[in-house]
């Protein structure tokens, strides 16, 4: 297909040269890919690192409250144990202290009794006595005072009664149903 004029020479080398920038930008291009594959490897492996040591922070932190959490029930229990005992030995006590002074305040309280009817007797015989000479003495003080009239009081005058707010619930009543 030579015409002699060095067309298939002149069109071989510019194949050629296609060919070689071809190849030359196909590597290129698989030059930038593999890096980019590379960085995006990296920046993947950083991104799960980063998210590891985060699920790792944040598994510490529910530890650390389970842990928190744990010793405050521990202590609330503790604390309400010993209410719960110092509750008891104080019903304890006062129901021993119930039952000591029933036993012993039975007889005291029929003593009581019996020495109130003496006590009462006493009273009911001293005081005519008593009563006679607070009338006596009453009655020279009255004598020995002048007469003193009490001065009068004023009248109260009478004001119509104010009406009551009862009026204004029977509307604020309905009100409240109709917004139901």
């Amino acid at each position: 297909m030579s015409n002699g004029n060095g067309v298939t020479a002149t069109l071989s080398e510019a194949v050629e040269s296609v060919k070689e920038t071809v190849a030359g930008v196909g590597t290129a291009i698989a030059t930038t890919a593999e890096s980019a594959v590379a960085s995006a490897g990296e920046t993947a492996a950083k991104v799960k690192e980063a998210a590891g040591k985060r699920v790792a922070g944040a598994r510490q932190g529910v530890t650390r409250a389970k842990a928190a959490v744990k010793k405050a029930v521990t202590r609330a229990k503790g604390k309400l144990a010993t209410a719960r005992d110092q509750a008891k030995a104080e019903a304890d006590a006062l129901r021993r202290k119930k039952a000591a002074k029933a036993a012993t305040g039975k007889p005291a309280a029929k003593k009581a009794a019996a020495g109130k009817a003496t006590a009462k007797k006493a009273a009911k015989k001293a005081a005519p006595k008593v009563a006679a000479g607070k009338a006596a003495t009453k009655k020279a003080a009255a004598a020995k005072r002048p007469a003193t009239k009490a001065p009068a009081r004023k009248a109260a005058v009478a004001r119509p009664a104010a009406k009551k707010a009862a009026a204004r619930k029977v509307p604020a009543k309905k009100a409240a149903r109709a917004r139901k």
